[in-house]
């Protein structure tokens, strides 16, 4: 999962490292085979903290991911959520998605639908494109503009990042990551926690389509969290609160299940409802 929820916020080594430092090189060997799958998620609220007003939620996630390390990596997402705070307080959101990144994470094209009840839809429509280290942004939409980055990655670099720092037994992971959400100039510090992994052959406490999946009995997964910070936000080290935070169970093909998105005020579970596995072309 790479994208944040529409309406709120709609995806180690032994001392954290920037990801100036991990951006792959062109002519590497992909070391993560991404599965081309759909998936769909039920939202629904876990929990609610303070005075967040927040009663129930309801809603669904459509993630479809293709392509490959040659012919670079397609995703569309679509997430429509409600929220209701009672006394006929509801809010409904639809996002829309659609992105592809190339297989060695240094072009990433994006655009993004968002509607709020009634309003007017707002558009995001871009590209990105890394020289280096530094990443050039043109936006077209919600308007004509072009800035630069140092050191971000992209959101299946993202992944392909953690997958390899969860093999190599870290914990710990540090990297910028841009992924052209909200007006497209917001840019995130994220911090991932790996936990321990669990085998293939040990099944989920609460079961999904993945759980009686022979695929996904012969992979490790691992539990992950990771906490996004606005980049623009000045505050002293170790003060920030995290935007968001959304945690999941990470497959080594990079499926991801039991969603978590915590919000700081409420708490949004993700339940796997399906799963349809895409054939693949190998890559020539």
């Amino acid at each position: 999962m790479r994208r944040r929820i529409s309406g709120c916020r709609s995806l180690a080594l032994p001392l954290l490292l920037s990801a100036a430092f991990l951006v792959p090189s062109a002519n590497a060997a992909p070391s993560v085979a991404f599965l081309a799958h759909q998936a769909v998620y039920d939202l629904s609220l876990k929990n609610s903290r303070g005075n967040a007003g927040v009663n129930n939620a309801t809603g669904r996630i459509l993630y479809n991911f293709t392509g490959s390390a040659c012919e670079g990596y397609t995703t569309e997402f679509r997430q429509v959520s409600q929220l209701d705070a009672g006394e006929n307080k509801v809010t409904v959101s639809d996002l829309r998605s659609t992105s592809w990144e190339d297989g060695d994470g240094k072009t990433y094209r994006f655009k993004i639908d968002t509607r709020m009840n009634d309003a007017d839809t707002t558009s995001v429509d871009g590209i990105a494109e890394r020289e280096g280290t530094t990443v050039k942004v043109k936006l077209k939409k919600p308007k004509a503009k072009t800035f630069t980055i140092e050191g971000a990655v992209f959101p299946t670099e993202q992944v392909r990042l953690i997958i390899e720092a969860a093999r190599a037994g870290k914990s710990l992971l540090e990297l910028v990551v841009y992924d052209g959400s909200d007006d497209g100039e917001k840019v995130y510090n994220t911090l991932t926690v790996i936990g321990q992994p669990i085998p293939g052959t040990r099944a989920p406490v609460k079961p999904d389509p993945t759980t009686n999946n022979e695929k996904f009995k012969s992979q490790t997964r691992w539990p992950v969290t990771v906490s996004y910070y606005d980049r623009a936000t000045k505050s002293n080290a170790g003060e920030q609160t995290p935007v968001y935070a959304m945690s999941f169970e990470l497959y080594e093909d990079g499926v991801s299940r039991a969603l978590s998105l915590d919000y700081n005020d409420f708490v949004i579970a993700g339940a796997m409802g399906k799963i349809d596995i895409k054939e693949t072309k190998p890559c020539k």
